[in-house]
């Protein structure tokens, strides 16, 4: 095997230990770690383990894997111990019971809360003496005399250079920005999230890193993660989702800092 195969085989159990650490550290959903994929990924790079830093880095590996694995199963006892029950599931359980049957059992827990006011002499002593201090009408009201302005035309061009209309809508901009997403994946399925979202300025990459964040969001767009290549994709749909609101989303953050686009910036320009 190459070094550079063998480096690359090391960088790849890198990645794997930085994982497993997110589930610690940054509060990661352990279930989101695919402990199959990773297995298949240690029992592919040992072999090519000589040194004993290299060795070194495996174990290190399969010690943080095994963390996750215990992660998930603190999960699932935590759930079974507490009587969790899935949102989801409560909603389908709650939609078939008949009406009036759910009108039952609310009456039955129901508690409602009954509150007394009355007037007081020191609230109604307080409301007497704001209304003695209080200014008459007739001196906070100007008399001045309205203002004459001359009235005039204007055209939409004007308009649009003082900010009162836009010259394009938000879903406008946001059906062309799905346009040359659609026009920059050509046949390919796919494209790297930086190659679409990197601009010349740091500003026009922030832009476009929003827009994208809409075209995901409102149906027009997908994202696909692959946590151990460090790498994310954009996939545009051919005819916007309008029932993704009726599925379970995840929310992903993706950083869009200027460390980050500084380097994409140096590496498109070598």
């Amino acid at each position: 095997m190459s070094q550079t195969e063998k480096k690359g085989n090391m960088e790849r159990i890198q990645r794997v230990i930085e994982l497993c650490k997110s589930v610690d550290t940054k509060g990661l959903d352990p279930f989101a770690v695919n402990v199959d994929d990773i297995i298949e990924t240690l029992k592919t790079c040992f072999p090519t383990c000589e040194s004993p830093e290299e060795l070194s880095l495996d174990a290190e590996a399969i010690q943080h894997l095994a963390s996750v694995i215990q992660n998930q199963g603190n999960w699932v006892k935590h759930r079974s111990t507490s009587l969790y029950t899935d949102p989801f599931l409560l909603q389908e359980k709650i939609l078939s019971i008949p009406k009036d049957e759910l009108a039952e059992r609310f009456m039955r827990v129901w508690n409602p809360v009954v509150e007394s006011e009355q007037l007081t002499i020191p609230s109604f002593t307080e409301a007497l003496r704001y209304w003695q201090e209080l200014v008459p009408m007739s001196d906070r009201w100007q008399n001045d005399a309205p203002m004459q302005v001359e009235s005039g035309e204007t055209t939409r061009e004007e308009l649009i250079k003082l900010n009162i209309l836009a010259e394009k809508t938000f879903f406008d901009h946001l059906d062309t920005f799905w346009q040359e997403l659609k026009q920059k994946v050509g046949d390919n399925e796919k494209i790297l999230y930086w190659d679409f979202v990197g601009a010349d300025t740091y500003e026009q990459t922030i832009e476009r890193a929003y827009m994208t964040s809409f075209l995901v969001t409102y149906g027009y767009a997908t994202l696909q993660l692959i946590p151990l290549e460090e790498e994310i994709f954009i996939i545009p749909f051919k005819t916007q989702k309008s029932d993704l609101a009726d599925k379970r989303m995840v929310s992903v953050p993706i950083s869009v800092s200027h460390q980050e686009w500084t380097k994409w910036k140096e590496e498109n320009q070598q």
